[in-house]
């Protein structure tokens, strides 16, 4: 060992030295310190200099590549965007993207009931098309006898007819054919009669409009379980002075889609993917001018697929940016049930909930108190 320098084991079998006290430098290796000659001691600074410098290469041109990576993703998305018109059904005021899964399809072949009506020669002025079903006979015989009887309102022809699945009991279809056949008011397809098929049921009626009634100025899309003051409803669209691209009822603009199963109202992530359904009416009574019934039926196959008529319907009017609009500035069309007075109910277009025998009683008092008496 050579005088007058100091040097330090590591581990086994390697010396670290330095020439003197002077040269010695203090370096930091695994926890320790240990003397290192100057030249030993500027390599290793050397290289520790190099292998930062091109470790921040690598950094630079690792983010140069995600920027570019950003950068390509975001241009694809741009493109994509750019398309989505073609696709998307309900854009409007949200980021959240409707995307058709399984698109409406049409009922196809002929109607195998049909009212005894030509447009052609007597259109109506307002047309009311109420959903049913087999089961539902008291309630047709209750609404015919009220305000479904056809009649002139203010000089204006209002006929009502009644919409019907098939059923593939035979004894019940050919008690659906003797009704059709006596009192012509009964529009029928071959589609099963089912709740969750009433998107099928009203767009057969709109498709009944469009082919065989587009002279008509309105039509009133119900249910049997509704009373109509068709005074008042003829009173308030002649008010309006409105014959194209118009759509009333009971607006639900801010309505969510239902995810509880076991809820009558349950649509699933797949059938309808988005936050909140576009604006519609209650499907428990609306009117719309009679162009928009024949834009509607056009537009429908290019529409995604939900079992909810009312939100099927608002998806299209989406697509067709019609809005929807008050028919007055106060409440006129109700959903639920409400407490029957003559005074209240001369003042209203619909109610829901109502039975056959009350629809006889709310009619004979409203006309006998309020219309002189005229049925």
């Amino acid at each position: 060992m050579i005088h007058g320098s100091s040097s330090k084991k590591i581990g086994s079998n390697f010396w670290v030295s330095a020439r003197g006290p002077q040269d010695a430098k203090k370096m930091k290796m695994g926890g320790t310190w240990l003397g290192l000659p100057v030249g030993h001691h500027l390599l290793a600074l050397g290289h520790k200099h190099f292998s930062n410098k091109w470790r921040n290469m690598m950094d630079f041109r690792k983010f140069r590549l995600f920027v570019c990576l950003v950068g390509l993703s975001c241009a694809s998305f741009w493109l994509f965007y750019s398309n989505l018109t073609e696709f998307c059904i309900f854009c409007e005021n949200s980021h959240d993207y409707i995307f058709p899964i399984e698109t409406f399809r049409r009922i196809g072949g002929n109607f195998s009931q049909l009212p005894d009506i030509d447009c052609h020669k007597n259109p109506p002025f307002l047309i009311l098309l109420v959903t049913s079903s087999y089961h539902h006979v008291d309630a047709r015989m209750a609404i015919r006898q009220t305000w479904g009887k056809e009649r002139t309102v203010a000089g204006k022809r209002l006929v009502t007819y009644f919409l019907l699945g098939s059923t593939v009991n035979l004894s019940q279809q050919a008690d659906i054919a003797a009704e059709s056949q006596k009192y012509k008011d009964i529009i029928q397809k071959n589609f099963t009669d089912t709740y969750y098929n009433l998107t099928l049921k009203t767009m057969m009626g709109m498709e009944w409009i469009h082919r065989f009634c587009y002279q008509s100025s309105f039509v009133m899309k119900t249910d049997t379980d509704v009373f109509v003051n068709v005074f008042y409803l003829t009173e308030l669209l002649l008010r309006k002075k409105r014959t194209t691209r118009f759509f009333t009822g009971f607006l639900k603009l801010h309505e969510y889609p239902i995810r509880r199963r076991g809820s009558k109202w349950y649509v699933s992530r797949e059938e309808y993917p988005g936050k909140t359904y576009p604006p519609f009416c209650s499907g428990t009574g609306y009117v719309l001018s009679t162009d928009v019934a024949s834009q509607i039926y056009n537009i429908s196959e290019r529409v995604s697929f939900i079992k909810l008529e009312d939100v099927f319907i608002g998806l299209c009017l989406a697509k067709l940016k019609i809005r929807l609009e008050e028919l007055h500035s106060e409440q006129t069309f109700f959903p639920e049930r409400i407490r029957f007075s003559v005074s209240r109910f001369k003042k209203i277009v619909m109610c829901h909930e109502v039975e056959p025998s009350e629809q006889l009683s709310y009619w004979n008092r409203l006309v006998t108190e309020n219309h002189g008496g005229v049925l």
